[in-house]
This record gives C-alpha cells, sequence and structure tokens, in this order.
C-alpha cells in the first residue's frame, strides 16, 4: 500500500523557516517524480514544487523561487520543501504528491500526480 507521509509543518513568524519532510513507503518511489502542492483555505490546490526522479530537474511556483528549495534523498525515500522566507500568504496545508513517471510532461499540474498525503499545515503570522 502507498503511503505518503508529510511532517515539519507549524507556526512560524513572517520571514521564518520551516523544513517540510515527505517519507514514502509500499513503492519504489527513486524511480518517479515528486512534488508539493498547497491549499489555503476557500482556494484550490496549487502547485508548489516538484523535482524529477534523480533531482536532476526542478520546477518551482513563480511564488515560491527564491524562497522554497525541493530536494530529495531517494536511499530514504524521502522528499524535503526548504521554506525560507515566509510570508503569511504562504498560509496553507501542504500536501507531497507522486508522479509515475520520471520525467512527467506536466509537473506542475495535479493531473501529473497519481499519490497524495495527507497534508500537514503552515500558518505563518505577521
Amino acid at each position: 500500500q502507498v503511503q505518503l507521509v508529510e511532517s515539519g509543518g507549524g507556526l512560524v513568524q513572517a520571514e521564518g523557516s520551516l523544513r517540510l519532510s515527505c517519507a514514502a513507503s509500499g513503492h519504489t518511489f527513486s524511480r518517479y517524480a515528486m512534488g508539493w502542492f498547497r491549499q489555503a483555505p476557500g482556494k484550490e490546490r496549487e502547485f508548489v514544487a516538484s523535482i524529477t526522479w534523480s533531482a536532476g530537474r526542478t520546477y518551482y511556483a513563480d511564488s515560491v523561487k527564491g524562497r522554497f528549495t525541493i530536494s530529495r534523498d531517494n536511499a530514504k525515500n524521502t522528499v524535503y520543501l526548504q521554506m525560507n522566507s515566509l510570508k503569511p500568504g504562504d498560509t496553507a496545508v501542504y500536501y507531497c504528491a507522486v508522479a509515475e513517471a520520471r520525467y512527467p510532461p506536466r509537473p506542475m499540474e495535479r493531473i501529473a500526480y497519481d499519490y497524495w498525503g495527507q497534508g500537514t499545515q503552515v500558518t505563518v503570522s505577521s
């Protein structure tokens, strides 16, 4: 059974940092692309960042470029999202996801992903 478990969320002041982790089990995720999405109250789930299977390519939403960094450790089946210079607008539930492809054709779109975690709350206070 595929399972994705996010951790590392919490409450942080503006300009602070958090590091999210997503541990995967039940599949050989080292061969697949992984991504992070977020959903704020009353809004659609939106793309944040993604990384290909070998970490050779990364993609970011314009709103987080230069502040967030996605990385992965295939030996640990884990993907990370380092978030710096956080803003109140970053407040959301953050979800990790796995796409059953090394290089999904549309890595910034929800439809590219096959498995999702339950999410971790990130709250940024002003």
